[in-house]
Order: C-alpha cells, then structure tokens, then sequence
C-alpha cells in the first residue's frame, strides 16, 4: 500500500530515503534538525550516532566505499555544516556518493543573533561539494534528494548538500512520490567505436592507465590487457584493477619519475577512469609522446592539461566492454618486455624502501596476515604511502585512502563506516599518530557497535613526512612533535583492546587476532618493530 501518512517535512524525509535504498544515517541531532530524527526510527533507518560531525561525514563516505550505496549524514545549522565539510570535500574530490542534509535558519538576511547563525552556509557547503542547495518547500526537498541519489548512479559521484529550513522541517507535508524508475546505466554506448578498437589493435606497444574511475570494470579491463599483450599502470585509486602477477603491469607506480620515460616508449596510451591528477603523477605531464586515447565519464577530465588527441565521454566499464568484444578475435604480439617490467617494480620498490627505511618489511608483514577480502582504510601516514605503493591489491575497492583532499583523521571513521557496511566482513584502519588525534572520539561509536576493527596506530612520534618534507626545502624541522597520550590506555578508556606488539611476530598475532575480537582493538605499532 502506497504511503499516505501526512507528517513534519523532516519525517518524511527519512521514509523517502528508506523507500529509495537508504538503511543507515550517520549524524548528530541537535534543537535545528530534531525533526529529521522524527521519522528515523519508524522509516526503519538505523541512525549511527557520531561524536563529531566530521566522523560523522567520515563514516557516510566510507560506508559508501563499501557498499556502493550512498552514505547520508544528517546534521544542524553552522557549526555541524563548517564540520562536516572536510568530509564532504575528501568525498568530492574522491568520487564518492556522499548526501549530507542540514538543517538551516528561516531568515538570516534581516536578523542577527540567532543559534548557529552563519552568513551563508549553503555557498559555504557549495565550495566542497558537487553542489549545495536550499528547499524552502516540500516539492523543491523531494526534487533536491531525487536529484543528487539520480545523479549519484548516472554521473561522476560526488559529494551534495541539501539544507531545509527549519520551519519547513516543522510543516506537515504529504508523502514523497514513488521512487523513479531505474536511472539507467551511466554514459550509453552511442557512439561507433570500431575505428578506435581498430586503432588500439594496430598498435604495437599499447600502455593503459585506469584509474579508480575504472573499478568497477576490472573483469573487462583484465581481458583487455591480456588480449592485446598491453602493459598497464594503474593509480592508487586503481589498485587492484590489474592482477598483480600479470607479468606486463607495472603498478601503482606513476608518481615514480621514472615511470615518464617509460610511458613515453608506448606508442599508443589509453587513459580510462583517471583524473591523472597532481595526487597521481606529482609531475604536470604524465611522459607520453604517443597520441592518448582517454575515457572518461567526467568532461573536465577529457579538457585537462594532458590534452588528450582522442577523448571520449563515456563510462569505462560500457568503453571497456565494448574493446573486450572488439578484441574476442585478435592474436597480439607485444613490444614490452616482461622482464624489463619486473626489473622496473623491483628498481622502484627499492626506492620506497630507502625513502622511508624499515617500512617495506612492516607492510609485507601486514598483508600476509590480513584474511582474504579484507578492506583497507588508510590515513596520511607513511605506513600508507609506502604501502600505496609496494602492495599490489587482488581486487579493486579493498584500499580507500584520503588521496585527493588528503585530510588528516579519515580512516578510523570511514572504517566503522565501512564495517557497518560490510556487516562482518574483515575491515581495517591505518591511521598515524598524529591524525588519530583528529578523530580518536569515534573509537567509542566502534565499541559501542561492538565492531571486530583493528586499528593499526602507526606511531613515529611525529609529523614525520613533514619533517622530511622540511628538512629536503632546508627549513629548520618546527613543530613536527607533539606529547602524544599513552594511546593503549586511551583505547582501553574507551572500552576498547589494545595491544603494543614488539615484534614483526606479535604484530601479525595481534592483527589477526583483532579480527576475532567482540570490540575495536588498537594495534599500537612502531619503527622500532624487529624481526
């Protein structure tokens, strides 16, 4: 039976979110958006409730990650938006599907004073996410959440703020209409592409490069690769769209500078789901001389200084679909050689370990302990940045990583996000010692959900990439040591386990062991960890 129930705007709300496939809200209540939390529970919504609205965000985006789904944050007027919007930039500049609805003041124009007054929080939202804006009516919130959960599924997934005003959340409102019909797959296939297929075959060194944009077609990317004998590369957001032993693919390996010379020997480049972003190369041009051929749903990427010769608009699983089918026929000979590949992997995998000494062996160390389809969510920390590197993952969407925007504190909560998604499932978190602190009050939203995480603490009792940083530009190191807290009696106020493992030994035992445990355990972790 259609639902005909008259209730408070922000009620209605979260049944329309319920009947459009949302089951979890993460968010803080406060007296401006207590009437969204009207109808949580009687939608049949389950409501996470966070210590800050920036894990709050946080979480939303790594339950995203995990399931594919949007991740919803509720949260109040001022303050609760301004905390909020670090996740919702890292969202945006991720390509992740994040909603946040806030509340808002009725009038702030021509009154001054009021609770949570902001000038203007909708342009202020709107500077970190796809788009920001206000529904002052019943129809214009129902159009606004039709909207962003269309766009989601159709377009370049990025973060969107709606805010309602208070008194409208307050106003009785009639139901939302019926979902829409299925949005239909993103970019469809309408252009001929046999004169590129035909290109990319006729090619005798082809390099592809896939970005996260390519994750979700890693089946079609393999076969493609595999049938043109292509040598590959992929972004940090790309790992583990390519098998690691396929013997022609070179890693998550871009940012190495060498790596310009050797796509510069391509002599045809194929670009599919990556921004090739500073994040990606660390350089302004990627090093090919070859025409590229670059796919991507997002027309500011085809637009960008890499100038690609041929762009082409389109969803890479729907472009790469279309080249496996292409190629069902074709015999390729390649000009790569399998064991220049390995000579180079293993070239830059000893500059990663002399960069950052001592961290290789810990991440090896890490990965053979991790049980199968284990998720990896990652902080700015060196144990990540070497690891973004050195481990090659089995399969794609396994490792999220702060990558674009690059704030501190992302991993805790996006991972209690993501194990609420994942319902079990093996999920981790490695953070660093300093941003711990930014967000170490949603350990007890962890131990409160009894979740089996582990939480990797990689302490080196500094901003040390920052030192290394300052000491390479030939600043005096300032301000990289702060007092850290006895972090394991930390966790363990929080109604946590935690455990100080000595060695490369107890740091394994203790990890898989987290996974079994009934609450959060932090794995406090050091350099100083030997064999």
């Amino acid at each position: 039976m259609p639902d005909t129930v008259t209730r408070p705007l922000g009620a209605q709300i979260s049944h329309m979110l319920k009947a459009r496939g949302v089951d979890v809200v993460f968010g803080i209540p406060g007296v401006h958006n207590q009437e969204m939390y009207r109808g949580i529970e009687e939608a049949g919504i389950t409501h996470v409730l966070a210590r800050h609205e920036q894990g709050a965000g946080f979480m939303a985006d790594g339950y995203a990650r995990a399931s594919g789904r949007p991740g919803v944050a509720y949260v109040i007027t001022g303050p609760g938006l301004c905390n909020v919007m670090t996740p919702m930039g890292q969202a945006y500049s991720d390509s992740v599907p994040v909603l946040v609805i806030s509340s808002c003041l009725d009038e702030t124009a021509a009154q001054r004073g009021q609770l949570h007054q902001m000038k203007d929080q909708e342009i202020a939202a709107s500077t970190v996410t796809d788009w920001s804006h206000t529904a002052r009516s019943t129809q214009a919130a129902y159009a606004l959440v039709d909207r962003a959960l269309h766009e989601f599924a159709t377009a370049r997934p990025r973060s969107k703020h709606i805010q309602v005003t208070i008194a409208q959340l307050q106003a009785l409102a009639p139901p939302a209409s019926a979902p829409m019909a299925g949005a239909g797959q993103t970019g469809a296939l309408k252009a001929d592409l046999s004169g590129l297929i035909d290109q990319i075959k006729a090619a005798q060194k082809p390099l592809f490069i896939f970005g996260g944009g390519a994750a979700h077609a890693s089946a079609a990317a393999r076969s493609v690769v595999a049938a043109l004998s292509a040598a590959s590369f992929v972004s940090y957001a790309g790992r583990g769209i390519i098998a690691p032993d396929e013997p022609l693919f070179f890693g998550a390996s871009l940012a190495r500078p060498d790596s310009a010379g050797i796509i510069g020997k391509a002599d045809l480049v194929i670009a599919v789901g990556t921004e090739l972003a500073e994040v990606d190369l660390w350089r302004a041009h990627l090093g090919h001389t070859a025409p590229m051929i670059r796919v991507d749903i997002d027309p500011e990427v085809l637009s960008d200084r890499q100038r690609a010769e041929i762009p082409v608009h389109l969803d890479a699983a729907l472009f790469l679909a279309a080249l496996a089918d292409g190629l069902a026929d074709h015999t390729a000979s390649t000009g790569w050689d399998a064991s220049e590949v390995a000579k180079a992997r293993a070239h830059w995998r000893s500059e990663v370990d002399a960069e950052r000494p001592g961290i290789v062996p810990v991440c090896d160390a890490l990965r053979a302990a991790l049980p199968d389809d284990t998720m990896i969510y990652s902080d700015m920390t060196q144990l990540a940045y070497v690891a973004k590197e050195v481990w090659d993952m089995e399969q794609p969407r396994h490792w999220h990583h702060p990558y674009g925007f690059g704030t501190l504190g992302y991993a805790t909560p996006a991972a209690i996000g993501g194990a609420i998604a994942r319902q079990g499932k093996p999920t981790l978190a490695i953070i660093g010692d300093y941003g711990f602190h930014y967000t170490v009050q949603e350990l007890g939203v962890a131990v409160e959900l009894g979740l089996s995480l582990p939480i990797i603490l990689w302490d080196n009792g500094k901003l040390g990439e920052i030192e290394d940083s300052m000491v390479r530009a030939q600043i005096a190191p300032n301000a990289v040591i702060a007092r850290n807290p006895d972090f394991c009696k930390l966790a363990e106020a929080f109604g946590a386990n935690a455990v100080q493992p000595q060695t490369i030994e107890e740091f394994q035992k203790a990890v898989r062991a987290a996974f079994d445990a009934d609450a959060p355990t932090l794995i406090h972790a050091t350099p100083a960890l030997t064999a």
